[in-house]
This record gives structure tokens, C-alpha cells and sequence, in this order.
């Protein structure tokens, strides 16, 4: 079985519910995922917006999650999951917003892309603080096991 993610919140490519964005509740959507390869000693989960600040003319990919060294014992994510509330271990990276946590989607303009990547790893990262998503990846590189992911949409107003 291939490592897979899912949300009971939203189907992979179709939108994200405005309870889980800066027009609502800006909570995190539950996550679940299963199928960790063999040898599986951590996991990373990354959310992003390739198409920042506008579909038609992305300038950057805009992160809004980064947890790090989750157990491979942990199933998923709790909708709405607070700091204290992460499995045991786990690291929280900063986000664009320069800050630790979920942050929802919010796009100034058109509909954006969310990417929920959960990476399964060889190996438990060291401690790198609240690390950038760039250095978080650097670390992690040599040591993917398998990757996933689950896509979800949202545009303002809707």
C-alpha cells in the first residue's frame, strides 16, 4: 500500500470549506494518512500556495503549515489541532506569516491551489527550531521515503 493522505473536510482537488480559511473559523482541517513505507522513523507535513499572490501570475509559493518529526505512531491530525495537542515529538516550522501554526487559506485574488504534503522519512530530523519550510526541506532531502499528497481549492467569497 502507498503512503496516502486525505482531509474528511475536503476531496483532493475540490475546495476547501471557508470554516478552514481567514473567512471563518481559520482552523486546520482534520488529516489522516496510512501507508507508511517500511523503515518509516518520522513524518513531515508541509501546506503551500504555489500560486501566490495570483493564479495567473504566480511570484512565489506561500507556505501555511510545517510540522516536522511527527511519529510514524500518529494516524493524523485533529481538525482544528492546537499547539499542545501534537503528537509527542512533533516540531512546528514557520509559515509565511513568520509565525508557528496553521494559517488558512487567504488569497488576495482568484482561486489558489493548497498543497497538504506529508513526507514519510528514514530518519528523525534533529531539533532545528522553528525552521524555515527551505531549510526543513534541506534537512529531510536524503532521507524521503515516499511522499504524498492531497490538493484542495479556494477563492475568496465563495
Amino acid at each position: 500500500m502507498a503512503l496516502k493522505v486525505l482531509s474528511s473536510a475536503f476531496d483532493d482537488g475540490k475546495p476547501i470549506p471557508r470554516k478552514y480559511t481567514c473567512e471563518g473559523e481559520d482552523i486546520s482541517p482534520a488529516l489522516s494518512w496510512g501507508g507508511l513505507p517500511a523503515g518509516t522513523k518520522s513524518l513531515v507535513l508541509i501546506v503551500d500556495d504555489p500560486d501566490a499572490p495570483d493564479p495567473a501570475a504566480p511570484k512565489m509559493t506561500w507556505v501555511h503549515w510545517v510540522l516536522y518529526n511527527l511519529p510514524p505512531s500518529a494516524a493524523g491530525l485533529a481538525e482544528g489541532i492546537s499547539r499542545s495537542d501534537l503528537p509527542n515529538g512533533t516540531h512546528q516550522g514557520l509559515n509565511d506569516w513568520k509565525r508557528t501554526g496553521y494559517g488558512g487559506p487567504c488569497p488576495p485574488v482568484g482561486r489558489h491551489r493548497y498543497f497538504f504534503k506529508v513526507y514519510a522519512l528514514s530518519r528523525v530530523l534533529p531539533d532545528l527550531g522553528t525552521a524555515a519550510k527551505a531549510d526543513i526541506e534541506k534537512a529531510m532531502k536524503p532521507h524521503i521515503l515516499e511522499k504524498c499528497q492531497v490538493m484542495g481549492t479556494y477563492q475568496k467569497g465563495t
